[in-house]
């Protein structure tokens, strides 16, 4: 799974670097790089996603491995 978590870091890094972009100078990277089409919203998904699997990394390791409380 390590591959996975690599993965997602850098997506969520480009998303980062991309939102940032957007707040600082109304640049969008992401747009700028693939245009208006579906790869630019398959990135967009694939960020979101990364974000998910990266929340419930972060909850679990928090609740000390285990399922966290209800």
């Amino acid at each position: 799974m390590e591959w996975v978590e690599l993965i997602a870091t850098l997506l969520l890094i480009i998303g980062g670097l991309n939102w940032g972009l957007i707040g600082i100078a109304g640049f969008n990277l992401v747009e700028a790089i693939f245009g208006s089409s579906i790869i630019t919203r398959i990135i967009y998904v694939l960020v979101g996603l990364s974000a998910l699997w990266a929340l419930w990394h972060w909850i679990q390791e928090s609740s000390g491995g285990g399922m966290p409380p209800v």
